[in-house]
């Protein structure tokens, strides 16, 4: 754990960031996908969405990432000064949004000099995901477990203090999921926000919980 944590050190957040929606809706196709979500996140906590499949769970996600509109509600975000919500998000979806011909490091260093405020160098990013080895690889000879760890070592290149992070377990070994878990509390505990869409737990400690949708 000591380790995970000195992995994120260098990524600081400020400690006073608030983000507020207020009976959003998301339609999509012209079909109401959910409405009447809302919840309060502050810097340092973490807001799982649970739900049954098409519940809206990954709509949610696309629509705090701005990539859907806003149907119907409010969604408000203060303490994150000029900057607009966009330019502190990282969204890690179920594509992994990798380039398959440049290899791990080449991929991690495009979307460090594409995002901007530079985190991680990224053989230190993919260390800490446990992928030092595969650094020279190109992505496309990668398993999906690899795949998936490199688009997380995304998350350390670049400071971006929300997380938006859909299915993050997805094709990860119980191992490289505890390393997760432990990527997630550090950046917590630094004052990050985190949401995530999930069908089981991610062993984050006090993250609160929202069902999108019916019960399962």
């Amino acid at each position: 754990m000591d380790e995970i944590q000195n992995a994120v050190a260098s990524l600081l957040t400020d400690s006073s960031l608030h983000l507020t929606a207020d009976r959003l809706a998301c339609a999509r196709g012209g079909r109401l996908i959910f409405k009447d979500v809302s919840f309060s996140l502050r810097s340092g906590e973490a807001l799982v969405l649970t739900g049954r499949n098409g519940a809206g769970k990954s709509s949610l996600i696309a629509l705090l990432a701005g990539r859907l509109a806003i149907e119907d509600g409010t969604l408000m975000f203060e303490g994150g000064g000029e900057a607009p919500l966009a330019e502190h998000i990282h969204l890690v979806g179920h594509r992994d949004g990798l380039k398959g011909a440049l290899t791990a490091a080449e991929n991690l260093t495009f979307a460090r000099d594409m995002l901007g405020a530079p985190g991680l160098a990224s053989k230190a990013a993919l260390d800490a995901v446990g992928l030092a080895h595969a650094a020279a690889l190109p992505v496309a000879y990668l398993s999906a477990g690899q795949r998936r760890r490199v688009a997380l070592a995304r998350l350390l290149v670049a400071h971006r203090a929300i997380w938006l992070l859909d299915e993050p377990f997805s094709a990860l070994d119980a191992v490289s999921q505890q390393v997760l878990t432990g990527l997630m509390q550090a950046h917590l505990a630094r004052g990050g926000m985190i949401v995530a869409a999930t069908h089981g737990p991610l062993g984050l400690v006090d993250a609160k919980t929202l069902q999108i949708g019916p019960a399962q």
